[in-house]
């Protein structure tokens, strides 16, 4: 089988190669003859370079399957389509009209219309409320390959109503669900995301879709997709205004780890990996580096033990041509649940939450190879901040009828990194 692979640059689809196999283990990418001639030619990933010859198997695989969805989602998708779960080539065909970042695959000669079908309060409800075979469901229908975990689905928002994009028509949120073993994990994001912005984080916008009376079943978190602009948006679907794609990657796919490796194992390095990265790609490195030192030592404070390598990201530019760190995302107190203290990378050589000291913050710094009294001066305002910043955000979310925001608060006091700095 061979696939079509697309980019948009500056609001047009682009040609850019093909993946072209049956099976996994035998399936390649390469950049076409003509993309590769022409003088604004840029590469999808920075795993994958300009070339004519085609990536390996392998490396194919590390960048293509990290588009698609995880566990539960990704089990339903396969089921239904009658393919395996780590067939990734086949359920990216079925779901790759509208990817994270500005990527589509269709099959060869394949089209797609765009529309926007509106959804009544019931289906939202209905998202709500069904958990992730609901959200596979609308995945399958609408084409939307949306990578992790969690029950999620990109919709349209106008600002008052929420709608279906269907074919190769761009969505502007993306839509998690609440999880039937994690109480109160929307609330909980909502509550990190808003801390990390009180903090000066840059972060998603977002912010909590109630369908009822605020219980987990009637909630969904809607976080605006910091890859879609309006910004010289012209095209209209429906009588609704399309997003332009701007181009994302995640640091999984830029460094060509696998999505099964996302929790660094000993010896890999991924936090160093990706402050090099960084250093000689961003259009602004030190900047960059600056963000992504914050984003860490946030993810510390709050508990947030699976801040892996496929939770950031880097977001290009509409012509493809300078990248910078994108936006925090996928924020969470994740330590008040019974999980794995267990970190996602290491932090100066501590593999577990509560391993993590201020002397393993200074070991980061110099294996980030970032200046140690920059570094840990930061380390120390974002200390001072945090639990204002948490406490702020908890009373926002009570005001917004969410009371249990402030026992959310308090357990994140408990468990998370803040904790161990007293």
């Amino acid at each position: 089988m061979t696939y079509r692979v697309s980019i948009e640059k500056n609001g047009v689809q682009t040609h850019v190669g093909t993946l072209r196999g049956d099976r996994p283990e035998n399936t390649v990418f390469s950049y076409a003859l003509a993309y590769l001639a022409a003088e604004d030619a840029a590469p999808i990933s920075l795993s994958l370079p300009l070339q004519e010859a085609a990536f390996s198997p392998a490396q194919t695989k590390n960048y293509f399957d990290s588009l698609l969805p995880e566990g539960y989602t990704r089990r339903t998708v396969a089921q239904w389509i009658h393919a395996d779960e780590d067939d990734y080539l086949t359920i990216l065909h079925a779901l790759g009209c509208e990817c994270l970042g500005a990527l589509q695959i269709t099959a060869e000669d394949e089209t797609h219309g765009a529309s926007y079908e509106p959804l009544a309060l019931d289906q939202v409800k209905a998202l709500a409320a069904e958990g992730a075979s609901k959200s596979a469901e609308l995945v399958i229908s609408s084409h939307l390959s949306l990578a992790g975990a969690t029950g999620k689905v990109g919709l349209y928002f106008d600002g008052k109503a929420w709608y279906l994009p269907r074919g190769t028509a761009p969505s502007t949120h993306i839509v998690k669900q609440s999880h039937v073993r994690l109480k109160h994990i929307v609330q909980n994001e909502q509550l990190a995301l808003t801390t990390a912005r009180n903090c000066g984080l840059q972060v998603a916008d977002s912010f909590i879709i109630n369908t009822g009376s605020g219980a987990d079943e009637e909630i969904l978190l809607a976080a605006g997709r910091y890859d879609r602009s309006f910004s010289n948006a012209g095209r209209v679907i429906d009588n609704l205004t399309a997003p332009l794609r701007l181009h994302q990657e995640v640091f999984a796919q830029a460094l060509g780890i696998p999505a099964s490796r996302k929790y660094e194992r000993a010896g890999e390095d991924h936090m160093a990996r990706m402050f090099d990265l960084l250093r000689r790609h961003s259009a602004d490195p030190i900047r960059d580096m600056t963000r992504l030192w914050d984003q860490i030592v946030f993810n510390w404070l709050i508990g947030n033990t699976d801040a892996h390598v496929k939770n950031f990201s880097l977001l290009y530019s509409p012509d493809l041509r300078t990248l910078r760190l994108a936006p925090a995302y996928d924020l969470l107190g994740a330590a008040i649940y019974p999980t794995t203290r267990e970190i996602s990378f290491r932090i100066g050589g501590a593999a577990t939450l509560d391993a993590v000291t201020e002397a393993s913050f200074e070991a980061a710094a110099r294996e980030a190879g970032l200046g140690v009294r920059m570094a840990m001066q930061r380390y120390h305002q974002m200390v001072e901040a945090f639990v204002p910043a948490l406490r702020a955000a908890s009373e926002a979310l009570q005001a917004e009828g969410f009371t249990e925001a402030a026992e959310l608060a308090e357990q994140i006091l408990r468990t998370g990194g803040i904790a161990l700095t007293k």
